[in-house]
């Protein structure tokens, strides 16, 4: 239950942030809102560690490499929020988002991609994902 109920704060708050994002950059500028966001987002991450870390940095040389590069995905996940929300604007951009959310994460279960357990991709997940679609569809289909 405690899962579900951060999933809701995460979507909540992504979704938020995307808009506030996109008002900032309409203001000061993609990059510059980019970079006072990403900013921020360091400064606070550091205060977090410093009053919760529980863990050790000295386990980072036994960790696959290709997972750091997860900071990388930061910026783009950033930037093309932005650009999506200012595109589309906010509901059909963020339906986009997650659309594209549960694929990526049906495929990353389906071939174990990232060392994750292989969950198989069935016919249901095939069906909700084209619903998912159909409704951003409905959604922007214009009278």
């Amino acid at each position: 239950m405690l899962g579900i109920l951060f999933g809701i704060l995460a979507g909540a708050a992504m979704s938020f942030q995307g808009v506030m994002d996109t008002r900032l950059s309409d203001r000061i500028g993609l990059y510059e809102s980019n970079v006072l966001v990403q900013g921020v987002a360091f400064v606070l991450s550091v205060i977090a560690l410093l009053l919760l870390g529980k863990g050790n940095f000295g386990e980072l040389g036994g960790t696959n490499k290709i997972y750091l590069l997860g900071g990388v995905l930061g910026i783009v996940i950033t930037i093309t929020v932005m650009l999506s929300i200012k595109g589309l604007g906010p509901t059909v951009a963020i339906s986009v988002i997650l659309i594209s959310q549960l694929l990526v994460a049906a495929l990353i279960d389906a071939f174990g991609i990232l060392d994750s357990e292989r969950i198989p991709f069935c016919w249901q997940k095939y069906s909700g994902i084209a619903l998912m679609v159909a409704g951003v569809l409905l959604f922007r289909w214009k009278d």
